[in-house]
């Protein structure tokens, strides 16, 4: 029971770090790898000698920070919004954000009630221009209802025009989609798109780097693109302009080795001279979600969609089991049967078949679901799932 004390120790120290530093600070992330997390959070508190690499002004502006932060109220905030603090180690902990370095985020703040590891599996974020046109709300809602049909779920960034048409398109086909905010999780911004937000974490997630409460500013919209970056197994530009934000995301994206895709529009609009320029510089060319799956489908075990390691079903959560026991063995059945006879609710079940989805345990057929071959026969044999 030793660890037991450590573990809240170190979970309290990075949420008092979110509320010190700035997401991606480099230099804080050198810190907490090379000292460990207990002993940058003493030295912010006893506010001593500066630690290396910052100067004396902005460790000034640290301590001040460091002077006001309450990470216990964090957490009873965060508890009251139905928010939880996922931490780097976790077994919710995504393991490619570990891709980004000295800028992981500390950790991440998470609504909604499907596993964050899970659902990574399995995702692509599809970005581009606030200012969008009507072509671009439409390839976005399409390619994200198409992606959601599939099994793939959709991370965006939740702002107007292309994000906001992209999370659309995911809940309208009943699928999965995760917002990654620039701000507290349980203030939702923008506060037009509160009713959107706030229905994405009761049918998915919303997922933040900044603490309840806090708000965004510029820099932490660009920092942010990091994250849904490194989350992904590509990012799909719809629209952007040559200076947008969403080219962020794809230029992260480029630098961490994932797919980088964009969809082309009319030659002369300038919300797609920078997507153009993407496809210039090397980024692939899809005109519907087919043609993402087929590019970022072809990822190690995540392709082809059947054959991949499948976990037993003694080791899923318990109410990933009573999704799966629901299931027909012979057919497939809608969505509401199997929320009915798991006993838990819509949004639940949906979210439990994505997570059985990623694992090999399920398969979408339209709206219904069914079993997989693989698990059939696992179950007739008596190994792995079933």
């Amino acid at each position: 029971m030793t660890g037991a004390p450590a573990a809240a120790g170190e979970l309290l120290g990075r949420v008092f770090l979110t509320r010190v530093v700035e997401p991606g600070d480099e230099a804080a992330g050198r810190w907490v790898r090379e000292l460990g997390v207990r002993e940058v959070v003493r030295r912010l508190r006893a506010g001593g000698p500066a630690l290396p690499g910052v100067s004396a002004r902005r460790w000034a502006g640290l301590l001040a920070r460091a002077a006001r932060a309450e990470p216990e109220a964090d957490l009873a905030a965060a508890r009251a919004a139905g928010v939880r603090f996922v931490a780097p180690g976790s077994s919710e902990w995504p393991g490619q954000l570990d891709d980004l370095g000295d800028a992981r985020p500390l950790g991440l703040w998470v609504r909604g009630g499907p596993s964050l590891r899970m659902w990574a599996l399995r995702s692509v974020a599809v970005v581009g221009a606030r200012a969008c046109t009507e072509y671009g709300a439409h390839m976005a809602a399409s390619l994200a209802a198409g992606l959601a049909e599939r099994g793939w779920v959709v991370v965006s960034g939740g702002a107007y025009g292309i994000d906001g048409a992209a999370h659309r398109g995911a809940l309208g086909a009943g699928g999965a989609t995760v917002a990654v905010l620039a701000c507290g999780v349980d203030r939702p911004y923008p506060r037009g798109h509160a009713g959107l937000i706030g229905r994405i974490a009761e049918q998915g997630l919303v997922v933040g780097e900044l603490p309840p409460g806090d708000h965004p500013t510029q820099s932490r919209f660009i920092l942010r693109n990091r994250v849904i970056a490194a989350l992904t197994r590509g990012s799909v530009v719809v629209e952007a302009a040559h200076r947008s934000g969403s080219l962020v995301t794809a230029r992260a994206a480029q630098r961490l080795g994932r797919h980088t895709i964009g969809v082309p529009g009319p030659a002369t609009s300038g919300l797609s001279a920078g997507v153009h320029e993407l496809l210039r510089g090397g980024a692939t060319l899809v005109t519907d979600a087919a043609e993402v799956v087929e590019l970022v489908g072809d990822i190690g075990e995540l392709a082809p969609e059947r054959r991949g390691p499948v976990l037993p079903r003694d080791l899923l959560p318990a109410g990933a089991r009573r999704v799966l026991a629901a299931l027909p063995g012979r057919r497939a059945a809608p969505v509401a049967e199997i929320a009915r006879d798991a006993q838990t609710t819509r949004d639940d079940a949906i979210a439990r078949l994505y997570e059985l989805r990623a694992l090999g345990y399920v398969e979408r057929h339209g709206d219904d679901w069914k079993l997989t071959r693989q698990a059939v026969l696992a179950a007739r044999s008596g190994r792995g799932p079933g």
